[in-house]
């Protein structure tokens, strides 16, 4: 057995340091797996290198800590070279990536019981229109910041993750019913609650903008 097959955690280590150097040759994920499971190391590296700043900003948008960033998206691709020998093909890589990166996230908060929230630049990125041309608050702007992130802090994980999912992230309404595993009606109504609670404890600082 080689060293990395020893040592998962060394392998993810390189790989995240790595992610940001231009891949070598474009294959899609599911020629990538295929590679993977019939032993090629290689292929594994070339996942985590795609996909790691993703699992970076999804674990950011949750806790706002960016000291917190490194360490979980290092135990979610431990558990993705765990699992993926099992991998079967029956949904999209990465929406099986995000569905790990969210129970993993939500097993932290769970043991540490900490405030979590959305940073202020997550959500003037997101695709939500409505909220990002009316939210026009610069970074430097303390009192603003202060203001969403309470207001973001006051919505529970439940509603935090589909925000998190379709506005920072893009996925469609299918992929978060498989990362939630729960219908696409339930993804809808957590979704459409979520930013009516947001728009109704911005609406003081939207109505100054």
């Amino acid at each position: 057995m080689s060293e990395t097959n020893k040592n998962p955690q060394r392998m993810v280590d390189q790989a995240i340091a790595h992610e940001t150097r231009p891949p070598a040759q474009v294959m899609d994920d599911e020629a990538l797996i295929t590679l993977f499971q019939s032993g090629d190391e290689g292929a594994f590296r070339q996942l985590v290198e795609k996909y790691a700043q993703r699992v970076r900003n999804l674990v950011y948008s949750i806790f706002n800590d960016p000291s917190m960033v490194d360490d979980i998206a290092q135990e979610v691709f431990i558990r993705v070279y765990e699992g993926l020998p099992k991998f079967r093909f029956e949904s999209s890589f990465y929406t099986w990536l995000y569905r790990i990166a969210v129970n993993k996230s939500r097993d932290e908060m769970r043991k540490r019981k900490a405030k979590r929230f959305l940073s202020l630049h997550a959500l003037l990125e997101n695709s939500n229109q409505e909220l990002q041309t009316k939210l026009r608050v610069h970074q430097e702007d303390n009192d603003a910041k202060e203001l969403v992130s309470k207001a973001l802090q006051r919505l529970p994980e439940k509603f935090r993750v589909p925000i998190i999912l379709k506005d920072i992230d893009g996925l469609s309404y299918e992929e978060m019913a498989e990362v939630m595993q729960c219908e696409i009606g339930t993804v809808k109504s957590r979704l459409s609650r979520a930013r009516g609670m947001m728009r109704r404890i911005l609406t003081p600082l939207l109505a100054e903008r």
